[in-house]
């Protein structure tokens, strides 16, 4: 974990307004579930994803009282959040770290507890619009897909790397690939010949795999294999796993946590903290539940909320989106 206050280079972003880059997610439930929280002097705001700061800087203007502490593992992300509130930089942290890493963060700041937690899962707008980051099939770029840059293996390390069962296990678990055998095959095949340099050489590659069935077919046939490398370059499950326990227990007494996600994976490991929390832990046996068993959260929304069709046609990344929320009812022995 880096300094307080992170500045980065984003060089090919810079030419566009910061606003214009990226588009909050669920912003008004956001802010309209986490409110009661967040209205009180010197109530503490993490945004545990911050990414260009579209959620962070909502949330500054709505609660004017409110501090800031911003956590991201992108450097860019980092400089371009930092360019965007730098007129209430007098209420900001923001801090270069992993999600997971919360309580430290919290800590290293000198603060109790937060009064509200938002974590918006997956690739943010920006890194999949920076076309030199290879997250996305559709631009020329060296096969990277790291969230932090400065650290870690690239997808192309993975891909020319990994063995055939190993591809293959992390295409159908990650992306739910039907095809995960044969796309792992063609890729051992084809890289024996000359290794994967580039975003493009390898969507190519899975298209002739993976049949385009008109009518059926949803996206472009790279989509659910490119986010199973995305997951595991960046280890996002198993740190989603170690974040919300850390998340829960970072919250004040009557603090809320929202929690935006993207594909079933992330949301089945949302859904099975936030319920477990939310849940007595005294054995059937007790006549009678002792306070140590009682819930340590009490669940905002049923199941998952989904977007409406209003911001879906405005925002149409909001369409896979959703979210959960929850209020912390009892702090944990």
């Amino acid at each position: 974990m880096d300094g307080v206050l992170v500045t980065g280079s984003a060089r090919n972003l810079m030419s566009k307004k910061i606003s214009e880059l990226h588009a909050p997610v669920t912003l008004e439930r956001c802010i309209e579930l986490l409110a009661p929280a967040l209205e009180a002097d010197g109530a503490v705001f993490v945004d545990g994803t911050l990414g260009l700061g579209g959620h962070s800087e909502a949330f500054l203007e709505r609660f004017p009282k409110l501090t800031l502490v911003g956590i991201d593992r992108d450097t860019n992300a980092l400089a371009l959040a930092g360019q965007r509130l730098e007129r209430v930089a007098d209420r900001i942290h923001l801090v270069h770290a992993v999600y997971e890493e919360i309580e430290d963060v919290l800590e290293d700041l000198g603060i109790a507890a937060a009064n509200g937690i938002l974590l918006d899962l997956g690739v943010s707008s920006m890194q999949l619009d920076e076309a030199d980051r290879g997250f996305a099939y559709s631009y020329e770029a060296p096969l990277d897909m790291r969230m932090d840059s400065t650290q870690g293996q690239t997808a192309a390390e993975i891909v020319n790397g990994y063995a055939e069962k190993d591809l293959a296990r992390i295409f159908k678990e990650y992306g739910e690939e039907r095809y995960a055998k044969g796309v792992a095959k063609a890729i051992v095949d084809a890289r024996r010949e000359a290794p994967f340099e580039t975003s493009t050489q390898l969507a190519a590659l899975i298209a002739r795999v993976i049949p385009f069935i008109p009518g059926k077919s949803k996206g472009h046939p790279a989509k659910r294999v490119f986010q199973a490398l995305r997951i595991e370059v960046n280890g996002e499950l198993e740190v989603l796993v170690r974040t919300m326990p850390a998340a829960i227990d970072s919250l004040a007494l009557d603090g809320r946590i929202v929690v935006l996600s993207y594909h079933s994976l992330e949301d089945r490991i949302v859904k099975q903290a936030l319920v477990a929390a939310a849940t007595s832990s005294a054995p059937l046996e007790l006549p009678f539940e002792l306070p140590e068993h009682a819930p340590v959260l009490r669940l905002l929304v049923k199941g998952a909320e989904a977007a409406t069709p209003e911001e879906v046609a405005v925002n149409p990344r909001a369409a896979s989106v959703r979210l959960r929320a929850a209020v912390k009812i009892r702090r944990a022995a």
